[in-house]
């Protein structure tokens, strides 16, 4: 586990990648804007996994950024935070040391959070309180380079029993994902 210099237990891994993955993710064109074919996939997803909510979400040094969303209600549109919260909907942009996903690109294997109050690490993460997210399943997006580029993701905001089923699931949809961004890459897309 990671302190910070006054000794208090730092909930967000370093994430000593992240420069060299931004760079990554300009390269190939990605992670500013949302992108069409990713909430597609993202909806693919959600519909795979029975979830609500579902993302393709890359990460910078300072936050996460969902250029693939799903949302029961399909309200994600736009990046002003204050206009997207008074509609209701979820923004495309999360705080770095907000959810789960920066764990999964550090660690650079897959998560499962049946419950995610079952554990202290992970209960006190704003999500909880703030949009009432109950578990998560994500895998890392790494790409032929070895980078991981970000994540896929779903969240409930009921506990769920996701198993073994829903890790391989996850797992396998990062790869079909990965495949996609490669032939996207090679012009194929």
């Amino acid at each position: 586990m990671t302190y910070d210099p006054t000794g208090h237990l730092l909930l967000t891994p370093v994430d000593r990648e992240a420069p060299v993955r931004v760079q990554r993710l300009r390269q190939l064109g990605m992670g500013e804007q949302p992108d069409p074919a990713f909430d597609e996939f993202a909806h693919k997803l959600a519909e795979v996994t029975a979830a609500p909510y579902s993302m393709v979400n890359f990460i910078d040094e300072n936050q996460q950024f969902f250029a693939g969303l799903h949302t029961p209600e399909g309200a994600h549109a736009g990046t002003d935070l204050n206009a997207v919260a008074a509609a209701g909907g979820v923004s495309r942009f999360m705080a770095r040391d907000h959810g789960y996903c920066p764990h999964v690109v550090v660690r650079r294997k897959a998560l499962v959070l049946e419950d995610v109050c079952d554990y202290p690490r992970f209960a006190g993460n704003p999500v909880v309180d703030e949009i009432g997210i109950r578990s998560y399943l994500g895998a890392p997006l790494i790409d032929r380079t070895g980078i991981a580029l970000g994540t896929i993701c779903v969240v409930d905001t009921e506990p769920r029993p996701w198993g073994r089923a829903g890790l391989e699931t996850i797992k396998s949809m990062a790869a079909e994902l990965i495949e996609q961004i490669h032939r996207r890459e090679d012009g194929g897309f």
